[in-house]
């Protein structure tokens, strides 16, 4: 295709959204809280508990702007991730608290956020399609938190990829934001409202919404339930966990949270600071993918690893290098051994390519976080968003 062809396909779906966000996003008190209030009228529908929930919702998320994400008064300019706090675990152990069980769990995820893709991704080369269900938040992320899509917006343009729909958990019909879901496990939950959300449907709780232990209940804790083929995939085999280990502790905190610490720094210098560790991590990285067999970054093997470094690098072009100000350098022109470790996992391994949605992702962080952005304007480039497997862009070919 060419790039005009290209340029055409983008404006056509930027101009689509641009009249989405006009006349369809919805306020953290609009759509939400006034679709509970229509409905209140019949006792079968919403509950005066309901109401009161609510009504509590809003009154604890108006006490904090959605963009802040450095905490204000912080003359630091650093943006700190807040732990996740709803940390429960499924095990095979006898007498646990949340046993695997088929069709007993939930992961509510967004594809514009590399942290719930890691649960996507590990679900389905698990071959866990028909134990574990799955819904997609709509990628706008506005005051109020991520919001289920409403019924028009089902199957259109305006909310495209699988499973983009309202929330399909029995009891949460009347559900229009991820956060009642949140303050259904704990109406004193005072946390953000974060994704992926693990949630057991029998009891009606969060399980978790740490994706890093997601990942890895995933990997293990259902393989009674799993086809042996299934049960042959370790994401984190014995006898390369210290090594795994090793490799988290650092691409975790300069490269996967590294572009967030420089997108969302308010001072120059925590920007600079965090962007010049940033690509030390990603020279690092290509070093090690450079001298390794491969294809994948422990060799033959396909580990966590694997999983949660490729959903920061598959958005590094798209997004992070204009939008958080990630530019010394590109992945397609400036890390050929990670260029090409990531178009293998996303070219040669369908559990990867089905669950990146580049719509998603260039609108949500584009749209989204207003504070970087303001006019939500959407780059059209990097044409193609990921190139195929055997074409370079022209420098790389030198």
């Amino acid at each position: 295709m060419t790039t005009v062809a290209f340029v055409r396909i983008a404006t056509r779906a930027t101009a689509r959204q641009n009249l989405f966000i006009r006349n369809r996003v919805v306020s953290a008190t609009g759509r939400s809280l006034s679709s509970t209030a229509s409905s209140s009228t019949s006792d079968h529908q919403t509950t005066i508990a309901q109401q009161q929930q609510a009504s509590h919702q809003a009154r604890k998320f108006s006490m904090a702007k959605l963009t802040d994400w450095v905490k204000p008064g912080d003359n630091s300019g650093e943006f700190k991730r807040q732990a996740s706090s709803l940390r429960n675990w499924i095990s095979r152990e006898e007498g646990a608290q949340f046993p695997p069980e088929k069709g007993r769990y939930h992961i509510y995820a967004s594809y514009a956020c590399p942290w719930a893709c890691r649960t996507l991704i590990a679900r389905k080369l698990k071959g866990l399609e028909d134990i574990i269900s799955y819904s997609i938040v709509h990628w706008h992320l506005a005051e109020g938190g991520w919001r289920f899509v409403t019924k028009e917006e089902e199957g259109t343009d305006e909310a495209p990829g699988e499973n983009v729909i309202r929330d399909p958990v029995p009891g949460h019909e009347n559900f229009n934001r991820l956060r009642e879901i949140y303050f259904e496990t704990d109406k004193n939950y005072d946390g953000r409202f974060t994704v992926p959300v693990l949630y057991d449907k029998k009891t009606m709780t969060i399980v978790s919404n740490e994706s890093s232990e997601i990942l890895r209940m995933l990997g293990s804790e259902f393989d009674d339930l799993i086809d042996e083929k299934y049960r042959k995939i370790d994401f984190y085999p014995s006898n390369l966990r210290s090594q795994i280990e090793d490799a988290h502790s650092w691409i975790y905190d300069l490269i996967n949270n590294g572009v967030y610490k420089s997108g969302f720094a308010t001072k120059a210098e925590a920007y600079e600071r965090n962007v010049t560790a940033l690509f030390e991590a990603l020279d690092r990285a290509e070093k090690h993918l450079s001298t390794t067999e491969g294809p994948y970054w422990f060799g033959d093997v396909l580990t966590e690893v694997d999983i949660r470094l490729f959903v920061t690098i598959i958005r590094f072009d798209p997004v992070y290098v204009q939008h958080f100000k990630c530019n010394i350098r590109d992945i397609r022109s400036g890390y050929p051994a990670l260029h090409k470790w990531m178009r293998n996992l996303y070219w040669n391994h369908p559990e990867f390519k089905d669950t990146t949605q580049f719509e998603h992702i260039k609108w949500h962080y584009t749209r989204s976080h207003t504070q970087i952005n303001p006019f939500s304007i959407t780059p059209v480039g990097p044409l193609p968003h990921i190139l195929p497997l055997d074409e370079e862009v022209p420098v790389a070919k030198k």
